[in-house]
């Protein structure tokens, strides 16, 4: 939960010489015992400028493909100037690759690397959805009409990502057959599925495990976003639904999402924002 990773943070950080009070009894300084991508990030800045307190060793969990790993960083009294190219977002990638997968058709995502989430695409490949690697990023579309149902469990890093789990839960509810969503990696993270069910989806969820059983088609529905990924799994779901969907709270969407409106309407989708 927050605490704990909080409290990650601030025990990683204080191991590298920073001074951080902690004013919450109930907050452990342990250090990162959790996949934490920016817990790690913390402290692999803290270290970088640990320049009197010697080499500092960052423990991170690289998933079941990679196993444990430790990142050594001699800290420095300054940096200098760099040109470094921008990753493309992995999860904004996998998101609009599955806006073909549920609505039909076919789109090229500029910039867009297989090896990113090649997880996720293993995945989709189940599924029917065929991602082909192009000259200037990623080609997607479906097979056929029709979706497949596939289990999905969420890893840390190479796995499937947990912030990819909730897109793909609308993906699936649409598909033919029963799909099972496993969410390893935080708690309480199945509250997008109470609005996806407003719309028609046929989803049961206990604990930590959500069964999708799905339907012929999904109905336009007034649903509301809990969260930055709940926010665009709702997105996708109203983009195949028969009728309007409007979707409420949206502000969580721009933390993760830049001008998605535009995106989607260049691609066919119609879509658009009031206020609220």
């Amino acid at each position: 939960g927050v605490t704990s990773e909080l409290g990650g943070n601030i025990g990683g950080l204080n191991a590298t010489g920073t001074n951080i009070v902690n004013v919450n009894s109930n907050m452990t300084n342990s250090g990162l015992s959790f996949v934490d991508g920016g817990g790690t990030l913390n402290i692999q800045t803290g270290s970088t400028y640990n320049a009197a307190g010697g080499p500092v060793n960052v423990g991170f969990d690289a998933g079941n493909a990679g196993g444990t790993g430790t990142l050594t960083i001699e800290g420095v009294d300054r940096l200098h100037g760099a040109t470094h190219p921008v990753v493309a977002d992995r999860i904004e990638l996998g998101t609009y690759m599955l806006a073909p997968a549920i609505c039909g058709g076919e789109i090229e995502l500029l910039g867009g690397r297989r090896e990113l989430i090649g997880v996720f695409c293993d995945k989709l490949d189940e599924a029917g959805i065929e991602v082909t690697e192009t000259r200037d990023g990623l080609n997607v579309r479906r097979r056929s009409n029709a979706v497949h149902a596939v289990n999905v469990t969420t890893e840390p890093f190479p796995g499937f990502p947990t912030d990819l789990q909730a897109q793909m839960m609308a993906a699936l509810c649409t598909a033919e057959g029963v799909s099972v969503l496993e969410e390893t990696i935080f708690e309480n993270r199945f509250m997008h599925a109470p609005e996806l069910m407003r719309m028609g989806a046929n989803i049961d969820v206990h604990g930590g495990i959500a069964k999708v059983t799905g339907v012929a088609r999904l109905k336009g529905a007034p649903v509301m976003a809990t969260d930055l990924r709940a926010s665009v799994s709702l997105i996708l779901a109203g983009l195949a639904a028969e009728g309007d969907t409007v979707v409420s709270r949206v502000y969580h969407l721009d933390r993760g999402y830049e001008q998605v409106e535009d995106k989607l309407s260049a691609v066919g989708a119609k879509i658009e924002r009031i206020s609220e």
